[in-house]
């Protein structure tokens, strides 16, 4: 079994038992110590995982940190614990202590569901007070899931993980500025785009109507790129993808249009990040376009009705019945980006 199966058992395991967690060390057991081992190490093996690892702070003895793992008999991994509640926001300032009482290169504050992992990328053998990777067990992506890989007792590279460490604290901490800008751009960051476009004074009111353009801006643009990039893969993956009718194995009058396509590899874009892309297929009816999990119609994500006259999307109860929204475009199904995620979900977990 590979590591992202792996992490999807124990991910499985945390939405069946979490509400029955009532202990930090139940926490450990359940949660903390899988995943531990999922990444090769034995954790039985004192002398891969050391539980109570003491990590003495000057004068100050008897200090330990939940557990490090041993690589040569030197610690290279802390693995500071909190029950699966705890907010992990106000607990990074113990693991930074231990981290500098020890040789270890990487810290770990987990809750066994969000996994934040430091190193000491500013200043040397002082962990960052920003982690480089941090991941939701419950929404894992398969980025992350290839840098937890470089984690693996088979695959550790101390120098590689080092190099990489750098680009995606980085690149996270961009993402994430950027992420909050396109939702709500700060003043700063609207009056660049000023400067550059209106040949007027910033005014209070002129800020106020380029933020709201802004935001417009920040949107359509960035519908535009993954549509283009979609309609790339379109081109590359046309004529491998899986397409079936109700009519299979008879003569069909059924014709699966480019707009359909657009919509399917759009929805699959959104769902990707929670569902293995593979699992995701369309059929294309008579009347609608439906896409499912795992090729099953009792899997069904939505259907699509796209005419030239009238495009809908719609979503079923657990009656079938349909309720059915309006689109303007394919691109407006982004829109309704929480609603097909909720829906996935609840397949993926049954």
């Amino acid at each position: 079994m590979d590591l992202k199966d792996q992490l999807k058992q124990i991910a499985d395991r945390i939405s069946k038992l979490k509400d029955s967690i009532q202990t930090e060390e139940a926490t450990k057991n359940a949660f903390i110590l899988p995943f531990i081992n999922a990444l090769g190490y034995d954790i039985f093996n004192p002398l891969e995982v050391i539980p109570e690892f003491i990590a003495d702070i000057g004068v100050k003895k008897g200090e330990k940190v939940d557990y490090a793992i041993l690589r040569n008999g030197v610690p290279i991994i802390l693995v500071e614990c909190k029950h699966w509640k705890e907010n992990l926001d106000i607990h990074n300032t113990q693991l930074i202590r231990y981290f500098n009482a020890t040789k270890a290169k990487f810290a770990i504050l987990t809750n066994g569901i969000n996994y934040r992992f430091y190193t000491d990328l500013e200043d040397p053998n002082k962990m960052d007070e920003k982690p480089f990777l941090d991941l939701n067990m419950l929404e894992i992506k398969d980025t992350q899931v290839e840098e937890l890989k470089k984690f693996h007792k088979s695959y550790f590279d101390l120098d590689k993980i080092i190099n990489t460490a750098s680009t995606l604290k980085y690149s996270n901490e961009i993402k994430s500025i950027l992420n909050d800008e396109f939702k709500q751009p700060s003043e700063e960051f609207v009056k660049f785009f000023i400067y550059r476009v209106y040949s007027g004074k910033a005014t209070e009111k002129v800020i106020t109507q380029f933020s709201d353009i802004l935001k417009i801006s920040c949107q359509q643009f960035l519908s535009d790129l993954i549509t283009e990039r979609l309609k790339t893969a379109l081109d590359k993956e046309k004529e491998t993808e899986p397409k079936i009718s109700e009519n299979q194995g008879k003569e069909s009058t059924i014709e699966t249009t480019e707009e359909e396509i657009e919509s399917y590899y759009i929805i699959k874009s959104i769902l990707r990040q929670d569902i293995d892309s593979t699992r995701i297929f369309y059929r294309d009816f008579q009347k609608f376009f439906s896409i499912l999990i795992d090729d099953s119609v009792r899997n069904t994500i939505c259907r699509l009705y796209l005419t030239d006259e009238l495009k809908q999307i719609a979503f079923l109860d657990e009656n079938k019945n349909e309720t059915r929204y309006p689109l303007e475009s394919v691109d407006s199904i982004y829109k309704y980006s929480d609603q097909l995620r909720n829906v996935a979900k609840t397949f993926v977990k049954q």
